[in-house]
């Protein structure tokens, strides 16, 4: 989800859907509140409580990003933050909180066309096992991925679609699968420091005997003023590898 967000809100400011428009050089600081429920395929109801905090530098080619989250997980010890569905069924449940894994990624401007509207940015992205596995808060594993994303603005509407892929861990207590994703969607700018839209995003089940991820968002983008910037999102699952429902809200200044 937090992918498809990054994708959307970038493609609105290359757009001129932000105060701070597509040349912002500069060091953004932001937190935000995300909420997740499902049953992921298990008997008991899954609910993640993630308060992350982010800081980004976008500079003239470059975007360099960094998000350290706090989680709270309460449901399936079988259900592990970011994944989904890693074990079999377990009717237990548990109730978990602590640092969640810090995630680090620079995104080069690879090409803009102003006239046309038209852009490709390439991401690469390291997410640190810095969640404690026992648990059940991360894998404890290091995981490495590459993500090209494309848009192109039509008036008020800008269409993106993105393709990724990411190499887990091998870890011995989660053989995880390396997995493709993809994510397509649109944004339209409602005014000067509006903007909404919606996208669907996918992903290969990352384990054995899982379910693959697959989620419709719809989000929405408010410039506080020439600083301030809030977002908003309400996430439906359409399959057991996704949660059922999540919605988030967060906000951000830019230095």
């Amino acid at each position: 989800m937090k992918r498809i967000l990054m994708v959307a809100l970038a493609c609105a400011s290359a757009s001129g859907g932000t105060a701070l428009g597509a040349d912002y050089e500069g060091l953004t600081l932001g937190a935000g509140v995300h909420y997740t429920e499902g049953n992921y395929g298990t008997p008991v109801s899954t609910e993640i409580t993630s308060l992350a905090f982010t800081g980004r530098y976008d500079a003239e080619r470059w975007i360099f990003k960094a998000t350290v989250p706090w989680l709270s997980v309460s449901g399936s010890p079988g259900v592990v933050p970011g994944i989904g569905r890693l074990r079999g069924p377990v009717v237990a449940e548990r109730s978990e909180s602590g640092l969640g894994d810090v995630v680090l990624s620079a995104t080069h401007k690879t090409y803009y066309d102003t006239a046309q509207q038209v852009g490709l940015d390439l991401t690469g992205r390291v997410k640190l096992a810095t969640a404690d596995e026992a648990e059940g808060l991360g894998t404890g594993e290091h995981d490495v991925g590459f993500q090209a994303d494309a848009f192109k603005s039509f008036g008020r509407i800008t269409g993106f679609v993105g393709l990724g892929y990411t190499i887990f861990g091998d870890s011995p207590a989660f053989p995880l699968r390396n997995v493709f994703n993809a994510t397509f969607g649109a944004t339209y700018r409602l005014d000067e420091r509006d903007s909404a839209g919606i996208a669907y995003d996918r992903r290969d089940a990352v384990a054995r005997g899982a379910d693959d991820l697959s989620e419709l968002t719809a989000f929405w983008s408010h410039q506080l003023d020439r600083a301030w910037k809030s977002q908003a999102y309400f996430l439906l699952g359409l399959e057991d590898g996704s949660p059922d429902w999540g919605a988030g809200l967060s906000l951000a200044y830019s230095f």
